[in-house]
């Protein structure tokens, strides 16, 4: 009898995950979704791109003239500050290139690292003087560099739940500038805001929990991830935590590929604190316009590649509700491209 209890602990604690299948792996735009056995280990890459464009204020739409006419300047006391917001963000790119490690030094232990290298682009539109809608002109500001750096562990409950546990270290910039167009039409150099910052600056506890199933002709699966900020930053400010339930369910077509969907529930909070040196008439200088609450939708493909151990992967996302703290540019799609390699 002991022994068949043991059997069946040792059973519970091997990975759920089906390497000779293709829906073996979640959509590629799932972080931390399987574990390997014991001496495995997995080498990964992603592509994702993000593109926003128009503004929200909650769920409604603002034009440009609205915001810069009706949308009061936090920052209207210091002399020389307008009245209302001047500047207004139209449109922004993210893309993110992630480089990715997973080792499982035992079966029930999956060790994992990834690296970010973030390139951002955000188009503007200047009003002119302290008041009205007249349009000066528009500008375009950058930031690249590496973001946070995220180490984890996936620990194993049973064969199909496990835990993730990690820290977000803080290897991103949050004191990049660039040259601006006022509503004076100057172009002085200026810290950039909040969203274009490449990091968090604080030390950032991951938690979270992901369940698997595979069944003959599909398999399905589902998570709930958080970020939680702890402390502020050099600058005197924190990000809002970040809170994602996600569940998938996929389908082999073929021995090599499948197809799938996903559903996504992501919130993000606002900033707690402020930069002193981010104050601007732009809503993306006021850290109350941080943070949303936004349900996503995602079709995926993964393919196998014959004659190898290579994975290539696919999945396109656009959200189908969103709820800003805004004013704050709406996300209109993500696409998230994969490669895997486990020798």
């Amino acid at each position: 009898m002991k022994r068949i209890f043991l059997a069946a602990a040792l059973l519970c604690a091997l990975p759920a995950v089906a390497d000779d299948r293709p829906d073996g792996h979640a959509p590629i735009g799932v972080m931390g979704d399987h574990r390997h056995a014991a001496g495995e280990f997995m080498v990964s890459y992603r592509f994702m791109s993000m593109s926003m464009e128009g503004n929200l204020d909650g769920t409604d739409s603002l034009s440009p003239e609205q915001i810069v006419t009706t949308v009061p300047n936090r920052f209207a006391n210091p002399p020389m500050m307008p009245p209302t917001l001047r500047v207004v963000p139209t449109e922004m790119t993210m893309d993110m290139h992630m480089l990715g490690m997973m080792y499982a030094p035992t079966d029930r232990i999956t060790l994992m690292g990834m690296v970010n290298w973030i390139s951002n682009e955000m188009d503007h539109l200047t009003f002119q003087g302290p008041t009205g809608d007249t349009q000066l002109g528009t500008f375009r500001t950058r930031s690249t560099g590496f973001g946070d750096t995220r180490l984890s562990a996936l620990v194993g409950l049973n064969d199909h739940w496990h835990a993730n546990i990690g820290l977000s270290l803080p290897t991103g910039s949050i004191d990049e500038t660039a040259n601006v167009l006022t509503p004076m039409n100057t172009r002085p150099s200026l810290r950039m805001p909040y969203p274009m910052q490449l990091g968090s600056g604080t030390y950032d506890l991951i938690a979270g929990l992901t369940y698997n199933r595979f069944l003959d002709t599909w398999s399905w699966g589902g998570q709930w991830l958080s970020t939680i900020r702890t402390g502020d930053n050099d600058e005197g400010y924190t990000l809002g935590d970040e809170h994602q339930l996600t569940g998938w369910i996929a389908r082999p077509v073929t021995d090599t590929l499948s197809i799938g969907g996903r559903l996504s529930y992501r919130d993000r909070g606002s900033i707690d604190g402020i930069d002193p040196q981010i104050m601007a008439p732009i809503q993306t200088a006021d850290p109350d316009n941080f943070g949303f609450n936004r349900i996503d939708l995602g079709l995926s493909a993964n393919l196998l590649v014959p004659g190898t151990k290579q994975r290539l992967a696919l999945e396109l996302t656009v959200p189908v509700e969103q709820d800003l703290n805004g004013p704050q540019l709406e996300t209109d799609w993500i696409v998230t491209l994969g490669w895997q390699y486990a020798p």
